[in-house]
Order: C-alpha cells, then sequence, then structure tokens
C-alpha cells in the first residue's frame, strides 16, 4: 500500500527547470558566434585579447573567492560572461596588461566586493571597461583596422606592450562610425553596420550575430525581451523624430540602432538579471531610461559612444524602480512592499 504526501511550501510555487549555470551556460554558447566572428574580423590581436580577458576573469574570481575561504563558484559560468563581454567591449589590439588589469578590476570591484553572483549593483563587465576608459583613455580609443591580409600572421606592437611602457601602433584606422557621425556629421552604410565591416571594438563586429544570440535566449525564456525592445525602441523613436527634424544634423534610426556597441549592450549587458528590475513594468521602464541616455551622450555630450555608461546608470537606478513599481499581492488592489 502506497502513502500519499502532502508536501507544504511558500510560493512561489511554479518551478523552472533552467538552473542558474544552465542558463549562464547558454549565454556562454550565444556569445561564442559573437567572438569567433570578432577573431575572424581582426585575427590574433581579437584571439589573444579575448583569451587574456577572460583569464584574468576567471582567475581573479578563483584566487578572490579562495582567500575569502568560499566554494569555487567557477561552475556557474558566471564569470565566464563577464570575461566574454568584458573582451567584447575593448579595441582588439589593447595590450594585454592593460586588459588583464581591467578583467581583475571587474571582477573584484564589480562583483566579489558585493558578495558575488546575485549581489552585484553594477555589470561587472563595464566596471572594467569604464577602469580602462578612465585609467588609458588614449589607448582604449585607438582603434585597428578590420580584416588585414596579415592579421593571422601578425601580432600587431601594441598588444605585447610590456606593462606601463606606451604601446607602439601598427596600423590603425581612422574614426569609428560613431565618431564620424558626431564630429564629421557622415554617416555609415547600415549593411557595413550590420556585418561588423568598420572599425570598433572587438564586440562591434556583427550585429547580425548578436541579434541571433539574443533570439535564441529569448526563445528559451533565458532573457527578458522587454529590456532590448524598449531599450533599441527608445533609441529608434528619438533618432527618428529627430532625424525628420533635421536630417542634416541628426542620424537616422537605423545607423544608431546598429552602430557601435548598442546591439551587444541592449542584448547582452543590460539584460543582467541580477543589476536589472525584476516587474515587467520595471524592465521596460529601465530599457527606456538606458536607450534616452544613450541617445542623448551620443548627440549632445562629449563622447561618441554611451552604451557604457548608459547602463551603468541604468543599473544605479534598478533598485529604485523596483522600489517604485512594486508587484500586487494577487487578490488585492494594495500595492506589497519588497522590504
Amino acid at each position: 500500500m502506497f502513502r500519499k504526501t502532502l508536501e507544504i511550501g511558500t510560493s512561489p510555487h511554479i518551478i523552472s527547470g533552467n538552473s542558474t549555470d544552465t542558463i549562464m551556460r547558454n549565454v556562454v554558447y550565444a556569445l561564442l558566434p559573437v567572438a569567433a566572428y570578432a577573431v575572424y574580423v581582426f585575427g590574433l590581436a581579437a584571439l589573444l585579447l579575448l583569451i587574456t580577458a577572460l583569464g584574468a576573469c576567471l582567475l581573479t574570481e578563483y584566487m578572490l573567492n579562495r582567500w575569502a575561504g568560499n566554494p569555487s563558484p567557477l561552475n556557474d559560468w558566471s564569470v565566464t560572461i563577464t570575461g566574454l563581454l568584458y573582451g567584447l567591449t575593448l579595441p582588439p589590439h589593447l595590450p594585454l596588461w592593460m586588459v588583464f588589469l581591467g578583467g581583475v578590476f571587474g571582477v573584484a570591484f564589480g562583483k566579489f566586493i558585493f558578495g558575488g553572483l546575485g549581489y552585484n549593483v553594477f555589470n561587472p563587465a563595464l566596471v572594467g571597461r569604464a577602469f580602462i576608459q578612465a585609467a588609458f583613455p588614449v589607448a582604449i580609443t585607438t582603434w585597428m583596422t578590420p580584416f588585414t591580409a596579415d592579421r593571422f600572421a601578425h601580432i600587431p606592437s601594441s598588444t605585447l606592450t610590456l606593462p606601463f611602457l606606451e604601446p607602439v601602433y601598427d596600423i590603425t584606422s581612422g574614426a569609428t562610425p560613431l565618431a564620424l557621425m558626431k564630429f564629421e556629421h557622415h554617416t555609415t552604410d547600415v549593411y557595413q553596420l550590420v556585418m561588423g565591416m568598420t572599425s570598433g571594438s572587438t564586440g562591434e563586429t556583427s550585429a547580425l550575430l548578436i541579434v541571433l544570440g539574443g533570439l535564441y535566449l529569448i526563445a528559451r525564456r533565458m532573457m527578458d525581451w522587454r529590456i532590448p525592445v524598449a531599450l533599441l525602441g527608445a533609441v529608434y523613436i528619438l533618432s527618428t523624430f529627430f532625424h525628420f527634424i533635421d536630417p542634416t544634423r541628426y542620424p537616422d534610426g537605423l545607423f544608431m540602432l546598429f552602430s557601435g556597441g548598442l546591439m551587444l549592450g541592449a542584448i547582452f549587458m543590460a539584460t543582467d538579471m541580477v543589476a536589472s528590475p525584476i516587474t515587467h513594468a520595471g524592465a521596460a521602464l529601465y530599457g527606456v531610461l538606458i536607450g534616452i541616455m544613450v541617445y542623448v551622450i551620443r548627440v549632445w555630450g562629449g563622447l561618441p559612444e554611451g552604451v557604457m555608461y548608459a547602463i551603468l546608470f541604468g543599473n544605479a537606478v534598478s533598485p529604485h524602480i523596483d522600489n517604485f513599481i512594486r508587484p500586487r499581492v494577487y487578490g488585492t488592489g494594495k500595492k506589497r512592499s519588497l522590504s
């Protein structure tokens, strides 16, 4: 005779089959085509940069947790995502010692100091990138020409620069599409932007592959689609509106969507589950705020790109959005406090 057991527990009672490590591993899968195409575009420089960025983040995570007496968190794949995203935000021929230093800073001050996975306020990859932006502004705004003939046979001199020495660049390209737009009012063909045929950061290589990776995660319900849709929608609407007012001064919506690091930031960084709001309405508001900030910085700010600062701003206001837009208790019309 079999006895039936009634299990009583607190909500939520709907359990997803996706564990943290499963979700993180699939995000890595979605990023791998982007990273592979970046290596195809920039060659050995991009390969060494991505390996160094990934190694710096993994090593820092392991050593800090070992020092703190915590179990190794490397098997949850979160720091692997950090390393890949961090590397994809950098110029392909940035000196490797700078890459390593930024990776250490991003994991230590963007993740570990807050308590590790689930507690970080800001996206650790962007914290590392922001550190490089502040510490080495010239190096991080010097760009490499894509599709050079010897990219798989030659390592740029700047890549192997010794620590604290000024890098020497073999071949540099002109301004990025965003810089050309901002300072010379010249836009780049959208096809070149979509296919990654322009200079820029390692992760600006193919908006098409980034979008496909995002669709894969959305289809598997491992990403909140409201954030990238709201973010990209805000940028497109603002761009279209101002382009209609003055086409000679303001670029069109498609250029703004596919230029720079917007696609990578909107799909893989703004959607960070820890640093983004938990409600549907909050996620949409969060995306809109970041989109507005991106457009304001790109068009009226002092820098040609604003994705990094816009997302970090969004990370900072995310807890306040959760506090402002509170979920309602089922069966009541009153708002429930999250505290």
